[in-house]
C-alpha cells in the first residue's frame, strides 16, 4: 500500500465514483470491478432495475463469500496445527527411542 491517498475514478453500475484511498489506483480497480460484477450478476439474474437494492444485494454477496471464505482459512489453519502436533509427537517419540 502506498502511503499517499491517491484519487482513481471507477464505474460502477454505471456511474462514475472518484475513490480517494491509500490503496495502489490497481487494487482499487479491481475492488471497483467486482463491486461492478457482482451488481450486473445480480441485476441479470433477477431483473432488478433499482441500482440501490442491486448495490445492497451485491454487498451481501460479497459478505457471504468473505465469511466463507474466512471459514475455509481457519478449517485449514487448524487442520495444518493438527498435523503438524502429530508430526512433532511423533518426531519427540522417535528421537527419545521410542
Amino acid at each position: 500500500m502506498s502511503a499517499d491517498r491517491a484519487s482513481v475514478t471507477v464505474r460502477i453500475a454505471g456511474e462514475e465514483h472518484t475513490i480517494r484511498s491509500n490503496a495502489e489506483p490497481e487494487y482499487t480497480r479491481r475492488c471497483a470491478s467486482l463491486v461492478d460484477e457482482r451488481i450486473q450478476e445480480i441485476r441479470a439474474k433477477s431483473g432488478l432495475i433499482e441500482g440501490h437494492k442491486a448495490a445492497i444485494l451485491a454487498a451481501l454477496s460479497i459478505a457471504d463469500e468473505l465469511f466463507q471464505s474466512e471459514e475455509a482459512v481457519e478449517t485449514v489453519r487448524r487442520e495444518v496445527a493438527s498435523r503438524a502436533a502429530n508430526l512433532t509427537r511423533r518426531l519427540e517419540s522417535e528421537l527419545a527411542g521410542g
